[in-house]
């Protein structure tokens, strides 16, 4: 979307936008950490097989479990008992979503704007 003629574009400083930037990135990460926190309990069940959706599901936390692996806890990223193909198409489709939402996060910006010096 382009400003009117004559409308100047509305300035923003660089050191605010770096400011909001961090914060987004830190509440979604910090979301995506306690989801998998709370899903690694209960999703990742031995006696059932899981399926598409739940590879879904653990291909969008699975990037999630990085903080607590290099912490040192043990986390499961893959469910061991599973349907084959369709849980593993649902996996990669999943940890695509999860990039897909993070990194549009990351590097979104308002249309519009012009960086104040």
């Amino acid at each position: 979307m382009t400003t009117p003629q004559g409308a100047e574009a509305p300035h923003y400083p660089m050191v605010k936008f770096i400011i909001v930037k961090t914060i987004s990135i830190t509440a979604v990460t910090t979301a995506l950490a306690l989801l998998q926190y709370w899903a690694s309990s209960s999703s990742y069940k031995a006696d059932h097989p899981a399926g598409f959706f739940m590879g879904m599901l653990h291909g969008a936390l699975m990037p999630a479990a990085l903080p607590g692996l290099l912490l040192g806890h043990d986390i499961p990223i893959y469910a061991v008992n599973n349907i084959g193909r369709f849980y593993n198409i649902g996996y990669i489709l999943g940890i695509n979503a999860c990039g897909t939402v993070f990194f549009g996060a990351a590097f979104w910006r308002p249309q519009g704007l012009k960086w104040k010096k």
